[in-house]
């Protein structure tokens, strides 16, 4: 089993990113919740045309194979944490839940997610509401899944986040996170630096006007523990196993944990 050390003392300074303060935890910067809440307030109202666009709809496909991935389950309930607009809990609807309890910081996003909802008829089995990761109010054991996309990696205490996610789910409950990660072969090692470096702050700076927000998007994504390191920091979060699954060269990454 792997065994994380945990996180260092930190220190505290100016990010590059307009004002946003970043606390360094093993070089990783870790933004403030008032901070990610504001961006992603921001950005709400282009967030699915741009995350479709900037990965030519590849997005789509990776929520699919989490579904897949746990068709074998037969949920009763789930929990999606920072759910956005709630592309991955519709999607978790195929699995005939009882319930999906989606839960984000940016109340601008769960406004377009609770009109979606609407609109395909699902507010009988999808509920939103505001909530932090690292605070979930709900009680020990309430869930047989907990997933994510594209989430872990704004978190402010990534361990206490995935410790929480741990806490409410059932003995025998899967954490399932979908999460942006490194290529680690060239060539698509040095085209996915270029394009995320440029490409991806020029191409959404246009399109949400907010270039920041976008410039944020890769510098989370180069520091984030991702792979084999994340594994490591899954099971110290109590979880017996961690699987991870790169999609599409290790742009993305699926990763699979489990309570028991």
């Amino acid at each position: 089993m792997y065994i994380y050390s945990g996180i260092k003392a930190y220190r505290t300074e100016e990010s590059t990113i307009g004002s946003v303060t970043r606390e360094e935890k093993r070089e990783r910067r870790v933004y403030r919740q008032a901070q990610v809440r504001s961006l992603f307030d921001s950005i709400a109202h282009r967030y699915d045309f741009l995350n479709h666009t900037l990965s030519s709809g590849i997005d789509i496909l990776w929520r699919k194979r989490i579904i897949r991935l746990l068709q074998q389950l037969h949920p009763r309930r789930i929990l999606d944490v920072a759910t956005g607009t709630a592309d991955l809990a519709i999607e978790a609807t195929k699995l005939n839940p009882e319930q999906v309890i989606g839960i984000d910081i940016s109340i601008k996003m769960l406004e377009i997610a609770q009109a979606k909802i609407q609109k395909k008829n699902l507010t009988k089995i999808i509920a939103l509401e505001t909530g932090e990761a690292e605070n979930l109010r709900f009680e020990s054991a309430s869930f047989d899944i907990v997933m994510t996309a594209f989430g872990v990696r704004n978190f402010e205490n990534l361990e206490l986040g995935l410790c929480e996610f741990h806490r409410v789910l059932r003995s025998g409950g899967t954490a399932m996170i979908l999460e942006f990660s490194k290529p680690r072969r060239s060539p698509m090692k040095q085209l996915y630096q270029i394009y995320s470096r440029y490409f991806i702050p020029l191409l959404g700076g246009i399109i949400s006007r907010n270039r920041s927000a976008y410039e944020y998007l890769p510098i989370t994504i180069k520091e984030f523990p991702d792979g084999e390191e994340f594994c490591k920091i899954l099971l110290n979060s109590g979880f017996s196993s961690a699987n991870c699954y790169p999609q599409t060269f290790g742009i993305a990454s699926i990763y699979m944990a489990v309570k028991t």
